[in-house]
């Protein structure tokens, strides 16, 4: 247990990032509020996505991250959360199929509301008001009672997660991820992707597979792993009033836990020394990412890591880098040679979103595909080179058939952006952009269990 550490503790720190409420008295009744809500996942969970990424760190298992850039109310829709699932369900299986890994799957959802702002305010046409900072705290609506931090809108962010969260587990376990159902994950507008009929093909010999086992007695009635899969949740733990409220001791250890969320992650403007979003995460028990960019320096990344992570636990930390794909090869290699020189056991993971975003000629915020598959290479590449285990992938995406990213199979271009935009925040890539990249890993981590077995001989 973190020592000199309580759940409030961070309020004597730098907090940036954080809304200034107008109402002290509605954000402390919201604080107390939730302070008596059930927890939304449960310690336990926490510690068994732990012991899943501890296998990551040691080469045995990729990490699959994804899912919005930032969830809504409005888009807050059953067949919404099950189309991400299906995607990241049909992800998982490429991989799994051509690594021969485990893949444990994090979510990027029941809970990625809030999100960091690069100024406080904005102003339109003369007009300032507050930065829209995701649905837990204001409304994307530019009017000024829209932009006002509303203390309620945390209320109603834990509910959706709820909700989110019930339905993710049925999903998981109710039958709709067992191994069976692989030909019915595919989306309908897939079929006009390329990558649809390698998806088919991979599914076709995953199903002989499983009818040749039946025959031998093994199926999903017998063999429970069959059946479902385990599935997790994370999302930035930006908002620390939140954070603070759903964090509860765990009963059998004694240990505190942030049950919000299974994985909790810092990002780049809140990794910094004196942080109070720093402080909050060292105390709680749940496994950290920790956002990884070009102003990050080795020194500084050994000392984080000294505070998150004193006890050096095997899956507790997840670097997430974030480049760019024409800086991650000239940055990344000193971190990995820190890390590795200290004997670290952490999860290297490669977020090609965050660092390659631009803005198309019609105004419009996108990512085009080509760079993030030049970063996810470049990612590889790295870690080849230094005798490192490139674990992970962390994307934002989404089920529905949008149009944010450009490029990819079923190429959008900059003049298509218009047709279907509809992130809250963020471009995010579309289920056939997903796939494609899951293909493009998929060739990587089997070279690379090659080149292992290779060296073994």
């Amino acid at each position: 247990m973190a020592t000199n550490w309580t759940p409030e503790s961070w309020r004597r720190y730098e907090a940036r990032q954080l809304p200034d409420y107008p109402d002290p008295q509605a954000l402390a009744a919201a604080e107390a509020e939730l302070g008596h809500y059930p927890p939304l996942v449960f310690a336990g969970e926490a510690r068994a996505l732990t012991a899943d990424l501890a296998q990551v760190a040691a080469g045995k298992a990729f990490l699959l991250q994804g899912g919005d850039c930032a969830e809504s109310f409005a888009e807050f829709h059953p067949n919404n959360i099950r189309d991400t699932f299906r995607v990241l369900l049909q992800m998982a299986v490429i991989l799994t199929y051509s690594s021969k890994l485990p893949i444990v799957k994090v979510g990027r959802m029941a809970g990625q509301f809030a999100k960091p702002r690069s100024a406080p305010t904005e102003t339109i046409d003369g007009v300032e008001l507050p930065s829209y900072r995701g649905d837990n705290v204001n409304d994307i609506a530019f009017t000024p009672e829209g932009r006002a931090p509303d203390p309620q809108r945390m209320v109603k962010s834990y509910s959706q997660s709820a909700a989110t969260l019930n339905l993710l587990r049925a999903f998981s376990h109710g039958g709709y991820a067992n191994l069976q159902q692989v030909h019915r994950w595919t989306l309908d507008f897939m079929g006009r992707s390329p990558w649809a009929s390698h998806y088919q093909q991979i599914a076709d010999r995953i199903g002989d597979a499983l009818a040749f086992m039946a025959a031998c007695g093994i199926s999903p009635e017998t063999v429970p792993q069959l059946q479902g899969t385990s599935f997790y949740t994370s999302h930035e733990a930006l908002l620390l009033q939140y954070e603070q409220a759903l964090t509860r001791q765990d009963s059998l250890t004694g240990d505190w836990y942030d049950t919000s969320a299974h994985m909790l992650w810092i990002g780049d403007r809140t990794r910094f020394e004196g942080s109070a979003h720093v402080e909050y995460l060292r105390g709680v028990g749940n496994p950290i990412g920790l956002k990884c960019g070009p102003s990050l320096e080795p020194d500084a990344l050994l000392r984080m890591l000294d505070t998150l992570d004193p006890a050096r636990t095997p899956g507790r930390i997840t670097l997430i880098t974030r480049y760019g794909h024409d800086k991650i090869e000239a940055h990344l290699p000193k971190l990995v040679r820190a890390v590795k020189r200290e004997g670290r056991p952490v999860v290297w993971s490669c977020d090609p979103m965050h660092g390659n975003v631009i803005k198309a000629s019609n105004g419009y915020k996108t990512r085009p595909f080509d760079r993030i598959l030049d970063e996810v290479r470049g990612f590889f590449a790295v870690h080849r080179a230094e005798g490192t285990h490139g674990g992970g992938i962390h994307a934002e995406m989404t089920g529905q058939n949008v149009t944010e990213c450009t490029g990819g199979a079923i190429a959008v271009t900059e003049q298509g952006l218009a047709d279907r935009y509809h992130t809250h925040c963020d471009p995010r890539l579309n289920a056939g952009q997903s796939i494609e990249l899951a293909f493009l890993l998929a060739e990587m981590l089997n070279q690379e269990l090659k080149e292992r077995e290779k060296v073994a001989a």
